[in-house]
């Protein structure tokens, strides 16, 4: 059991989308066209038929939420990685391990933010591992993936236009953020 330290103060400084971030489908806010029951990405998620997709969409509407918990829903690894700071070197290490994974049984979900700043080389990059099946590609991306993302690898992963949140998402989050213990309605 952990004890807990009176100087343990990341509850208070954690930041507020992250202690309120949802961990399910149920707690996720907007997206109806997708993850209401009987929708096409509700429906991947509940059999467990995930495949490599890109989440096309504004800033802000959920991308990486909802990469999160579809990894935590079809219990695969999830690994992190930002297009924005990483290269070609980056990508194999993250490849090796996701082909480590995939020896083992393990499914790997590769969650890459701002996947439109890869040029079309570093996109190649993961062709091979999306066709073997080593990973699931999660992408995200604020720009037309027609086209920013290769072709080669769009041809291979489905598209999910996320849209922004409306106002009666936005009043959820709120009234959600209130009445929760880490949100500030003390």
């Amino acid at each position: 059991m952990m004890q807990e330290s009176l100087f343990d103060n990341r509850a208070e400084t954690t930041p507020l989308a992250d202690r309120m971030r949802p961990q399910t489908l149920e707690e996720y806010c907007g997206q109806k066209h997708l993850i209401a029951e009987g929708k096409v990405l509700r429906r991947m998620i509940d059999r467990d038929e995930v495949q490599s997709m890109i989440f096309w969409g504004p800033p802000g509407v959920g991308k990486t939420t909802l990469a999160l918990i579809i990894a935590k829903a079809t219990q695969a690894r999830f690994i992190n990685f930002s297009a924005v700071t990483s290269g070609i070197k980056e990508i194999r290490e993250v490849m090796n391990k996701a082909e480590l994974n995939h020896s083992q049984g393990t499914k790997t979900i590769l969650f890459v933010d701002e996947i439109h700043r890869f040029n079309k080389a570093q996109q190649d990059a993961f062709l091979p591992y999306v066709e073997r099946g080593s990973i699931i590609l999660i992408g995200a991306t604020t720009e037309n993936p027609s086209f920013e993302i290769n072709s080669a690898l769009l041809s291979r992963c489905k598209v999910f236009v996320l849209n922004a949140l409306d106002v009666s998402d936005i009043a959820d989050l709120i009234h959600r953020a209130i009445e929760s213990p880490y949100g500030f309605g003390d």
